[in-house]
């Protein structure tokens, strides 16, 4: 994309002006979560984890603008590893900062001393890069060196010199004193010159300027600019209104320093391990683009939901944002050495569902279509029955020619990406487009020769990060599903809560799986939306449940009766990726419809979201 000039910062600059990435630090540390059970411990150890991380700082590197910059997350564990290959992508001399966060309360550990932060190194891909330093209040500390002056005013004093970039930066005599060894004037001698006739420059007894003797005055500045240890950005509290319970979220105060320092409004900025989208969210309150990324289902349904219920505020206060259009992209790698061996019905069947079709056989114009995209027909081509045959221009219109104005305004075309003889994306024929699906096999092939796995989804909070480094797709295969919704006691009270119990799940991974899996066994976890809106079709999550716990609760799902709306949606997912939804009325709870008014605040927002 940044090649083709589509990936494009507002001014132009092709690439990402930031990315920041917070991936799995490989530490084997448990992690809690909002329940105080185990969010989850990273998998890719060792010499995986580095290897894993070095192919992404290659693509990162490449993906960056030139005066783009990178911040890397980490814990202490891993993060001296991480910084030599860090260094070998970007080079040593494009290191920046590393970037200390006290992320926790005081530790007492056993014959160490306490772990409580984090680091972030900050590297530039160029020597040139954004900087837009932000302000931060003095500390006490700091106020504390403030003296007065003849006046009352409060004023210090800073250094004028810095340290010298070349062997004559900054090395001249000024009135009578030369910057000590290794140092120069750190500004020009007529701004030196203009401080000293306007008395902000403190002499020594001989009437000689002081190196560190540039008189700033308290009323005059709005704070300082950070250093390297962030200790003024807070953890995220149990009650904060920025916490939307995934772990390993970060707070909106940490990506809004980094954002805003280093990116410009309408800048692009890129998370690759985009987890619960603090870096989304921030980048939309301060106006810059975005592109979020990650491979959990909970991570991107987490997203959703953040993105749909932002408010201006850092910490998710103040007033509600209306976020601007966003896509939801799913991407994924397929298997391309077997579709190859597929039989015709069976590439069919693929083709459809690649591209998350309606597989329903119809006739226009003598023409045999396959399904349904979005209300338009579907043909999918049959490059087995034709061998070499090519789809150009004259093949468009040599169907155009029969289907006519009868197709509506538009069709699609699926077929290997090779087998089309156009680059456009489409042709216009008397106002009908014909819409070219690709399939890129060729890159395929070439990416899977190596074991092909699945890609999965956790079962419990432990693995939410398990899923890192598979290699698997986003193929659309509903699992066999029956449950039963009802309404139960809670235990030990007299309150009913709603239940959904699980009766059958049974899904197949569409790649190999050696091992046959038994009934509820493919079960990752079931997200609710207590209140669904059908006229805004949009799943807003309000609870995640993860096998392990239902496998405990004897596969039952309970929630609060009195947060149900309407009707409920249950999205069931299995570890492969694949969803069952269930729009499960009040009614099945026991309600009768008596909720129909308990969320309108809830609906009418999704419903203003629809129409923007």
């Amino acid at each position: 994309m940044k090649r083709a000039g589509n990936l494009c910062n507002a001014d132009g600059t092709p690439g990402v002006r930031l990315v920041y990435i917070d991936p799995p630090f490989a530490t084997k540390q448990d992690f809690h979560g909002s329940q105080e059970q185990k969010a989850y411990q990273d998998r890719v150890a060792g010499a995986q984890f580095l290897e894993f991380l070095r192919r992404r700082l290659v693509l990162i590197h490449e993906l960056l603008s030139d005066d783009g910059v990178l911040y890397l997350h980490l814990d202490p564990k891993k993060a001296h590893y991480a910084k030599a290959l860090t260094d070998e992508c970007f080079g040593e001399a494009r290191f920046r900062n590393e970037i200390v966060w006290p992320c926790t309360n005081a530790h007492n550990e056993t014959k160490q001393y306490g772990r409580i932060h984090q680091v972030v190194f900050f590297y530039s891909k160029a020597k040139d890069y954004v900087w837009n330093p932000q302000r931060v209040p003095f500390s006490d500390a700091q106020l504390k060196r403030y003296k007065k002056d003849a006046t009352g005013r409060l004023y210090t004093c800073q250094d004028l010199t810095a340290e010298r970039r070349n062997s004559n930066s900054g090395k001249f005599g000024w009135r009578g004193t030369l910057p000590s060894q290794g140092r120069g004037w750190g500004y020009e001698r007529e701004q030196l010159e203009q401080w000293w006739r306007e008395r902000r420059i403190a002499k020594k007894r001989d009437g000689t300027p002081r190196q560190d003797g540039l008189i700033v005055y308290l009323d005059q500045t709005d704070g300082q600019t950070p250093q390297s240890i962030w200790s003024d950005v807070p953890r995220i509290a149990n009650t904060s209104a920025e916490r939307v319970d995934y772990p390993t979220q970060k707070p909106e105060a940490l990506l809004e320093r980094i954002i805003k320092t280093s990116s410009k409004e309408g800048d692009v900025v890129l998370d690759c391990f985009a987890g619960s989208g603090t870096t989304c969210a921030v980048a939309e309150k301060a106006n810059r683009r975005w592109v979020g990324i990650d491979c959990g289902k909970l991570a991107i349904y987490t997203i959703q939901k953040r993105m749909l219920n932002l408010r201006t505020e850092i910490g998710n206060k103040g007033t509600v944002l209306q976020p601007k259009a966003f896509g939801l992209y799913n991407a994924g790698l397929y298997d391309f050495s077997k579709l190859k061996e597929l039989p015709w019905d069976a590439w069919r069947f693929f083709a459809l569902q690649l591209f998350q079709c309606r597989d329903e056989g119809h006739k226009i114009g003598g023409i045999q279509l396959d399904g349904y995209l979005k209300g338009a027909s579907v043909l999918v081509f049959n490059h087995q029955k034709q061998p070499g045959v090519r789809i150009d221009e004259e093949t468009i219109q040599s169907m155009h020619e029969a289907l006519g104005s009868k197709v509506g305004t538009r069709m699609f075309i699926i077929a290997p990406s090779l087998v089309f003889d156009f680059q456009q994306d489409y042709l216009t024929l008397d106002a009908v487009r014909y819409y070219a699906l690709r399939i890129p096999y060729s890159i395929i092939h070439e990416l899977h020769q190596r074991e092909f796995a699945a890609l999965k989804q956790p079962a419990d909070e432990m693995a939410v990060n398990d899923t890192v480094d598979a290699v698997g797709f986003d193929f659309i295969r509903s699992p066999e599903l029956d449950y039963v919704a009802t309404a139960g006691k809670r235990k030990g009270e007299m309150l009913s809560e709603g239940v959904i119990r699980i009766k059958t799940f049974k899904s197949e991974a569409v790649v190999r799986d050696s091992t046959k899996k038994a009934n509820r066994e493919t079960l990752s976890m079931v997200m609710l939306d207590y209140d669904f809106d059908t006229e805004s079709d949009v799943f807003d999550l309000d609870a995640v449940f993860y096998a392990e716990a239902i496998q405990e609760a004897d596969w039952e799902v309970r929630f609060p009766l009195e947060s149900v709306g309407n009707q409920l949606m249950a999205v069931f997912v299995d570890i492969y990726g694949n969803e069952a939804r269930e729009v499960i009325p009040a009614s099945k709870f026991g309600l009768e419809g008596t909720k129909a008014a308990a969320k309108p605040a809830k609906k009418a927002q999704k419903k203003a979201k629809k129409t923007d």
